[in-house]
């Protein structure tokens, strides 16, 4: 059981916010950027397609990556917070890429090593396009952080919008502790450790500063995604996505 519920999570975070970014195509700042935005939620997407295709063979009940996206209730999903928070401006954007990115790129780049081979091979596949995720929104924090006056001020009011929902990324539910047991998952808090390194170096030579206030106040950190405890912007998510199969079960292109 342990094995399907982390191959959901692992699925449910990139459907989210592969969709969150998907709200930006033809509303990006630039043509390129538009473009770039569009392919990660293309990528996103296409890696919780391998995961719940998995997960339906795990389950074995009939179960297809389409009804796992399409018709499970909120309560069943188990993503982290940050991959549902609204979009908010480019920045803001771009900072919850960042570090999701940071910390999805560390998390396949063990779980390629892992004991399960299928999800040690959707990692090791999905690494390529993740390390681009990485490099883009490393540039893009730089860039907006050290660049203009307002820039800057929105990156850092980026920070403090979003940091409080990082600390889920680390705290394991019990089916991650059970796959760090049986050697498929990496252990988080060793995740942790490079994690905050990386971000340290991109916001350093990004000149933000509201980073070091915030692990220096220790900030309440909310979490709750991983069992099924969602914001209420899950519930909007969900009601646009799953509409079409909702108001038409079974509908088919």
């Amino acid at each position: 059981m342990f094995l399907l519920n982390y191959t959901l999570y692992l699925a449910d975070n990139a459907l989210l916010l592969g969709h969150r970014n998907s709200e930006w195509c033809g509303h990006g700042p630039v043509l390129e950027q538009d473009i770039a935005i569009t392919n990660i939620s293309l990528d996103l997407i296409g890696q919780a397609r391998n995961f719940y295709q998995y997960a339906a063979l795990l389950k074995n009940d009939g179960s297809t990556e389409d009804t796992f996206a399409y018709t499970r209730d909120i309560r069943e999903f188990k993503n982290c917070l940050l991959t549902e928070l609204p979009n908010g401006d480019w920045g803001q954007t771009i900072l919850r890429q960042f570090l999701f990115s940071n910390y999805q790129y560390l998390l396949y780049e063990q779980l390629q090593h892992g004991h399960d081979q299928q999800l040690a091979a959707i990692a090791a596949k999905a690494l390529k396009e993740v390390t681009y995720h990485l490099r883009w929104s490393s540039e893009w924090v730089i860039r907006l952080g050290d660049g203009t006056e307002e820039s800057h001020r929105r990156m850092e009011q980026a920070i403090a919008e979003i940091w409080s929902y990082t600390g889920e990324l680390f705290i394991p539910a019990s089916y991650e502790l059970e796959a760090n047991a049986n050697g498929i998952a990496p252990d988080l808090k060793t995740l942790e450790v490079s994690w905050l390194q990386k971000v340290n170096e991109i916001f350093t030579a990004a000149s933000l500063s509201a980073f070091a206030k915030a692990t220096a106040d220790k900030v309440y950190m909310h979490k709750g995604g991983k069992q099924g405890n969602h914001t209420e912007y899950m519930g909007y998510i969900l009601a646009e996505l799953q509409f079409m199969q909702r108001a038409y079960p079974g509908a088919e292109w």
